[in-house]
């Protein structure tokens, strides 16, 4: 399971480096909201009643889950004004 600690990420080149999983998933729910995001990303968790701690959960859970949330991360490009 990837490690939810930003400080022990592998690269610190990396665009998710020093980006907790709650930060990344708020920030995608403030640009996309909960219905944008579901529609991005196919997750049950994400169009039945969505929230933050059960999304958590579960993405903490579900690694190939996890890397979907990732990888809009990094082409949402908010890294780059960081």
């Amino acid at each position: 399971m990837p490690n939810d600690n930003p400080a022990e990420r592998e690269h610190p080149n990396d665009p998710l480096h020093g980006v907790t999983l709650e930060t990344m998933l708020k920030r995608l729910v403030n640009k996309y909201g909960w219905d944008g995001l579901a529609k991005r990303i196919r997750i049950n968790c994400f169009k039945n009643d969505p929230n933050l701690k059960s999304s958590l959960a579960f993405l903490r859970k579900t690694p190939w889950a996890r890397k979907k949330v990732e990888d809009l991360y990094k082409s949402s490009k908010f890294w780059v004004d960081l």
